[in-house]
């Protein structure tokens, strides 16, 4: 069982997606993302398998929760640099996502 001192030092912010491409290289289907974050993070990129659910188009704009203080992860010639957010459901990954406007770097708590 994870204590909640584990969880307390999982790093989960809000961002907005800036750019979304496909991501050729991957194994299974999935999007390159870039993700502000604000002032204080930045934008970060993120390898996020959500093919199935969403267009690259519709997801500039959108505001996602991620992870950010994972290492960094190689996947093929993409390093991937937060964990995006997302439920396994029927249909595919879901996003999570506010449900009003925030601001950038606003973290979970």
């Amino acid at each position: 069982m994870a204590t909640f001192d584990d969880f307390m030092k999982i790093d989960i912010r809000v961002g907005t997606i800036t750019a979304a491409k496909a991501f050729e290289k991957a194994r299974k289907p999935a999007y390159q993302l870039s993700v502000d974050f604000g002032g204080e993070i930045g934008v970060k990129r993120s390898s996020a398998q959500i093919t199935e659910q969403y267009t690259a188009e519709a997801l500039v704009g959108k505001q996602v929760l991620a992870v950010v203080n994972f290492p960094p992860r190689q996947i093929a010639d993409f390093m991937s640099e937060v964990l995006v957010l997302g439920t396994y459901s029927e249909g595919g990954v879901v996003l999570i996502t506010p449900d009003k406007p925030v601001k950038n770097g606003d973290k979970l708590g």
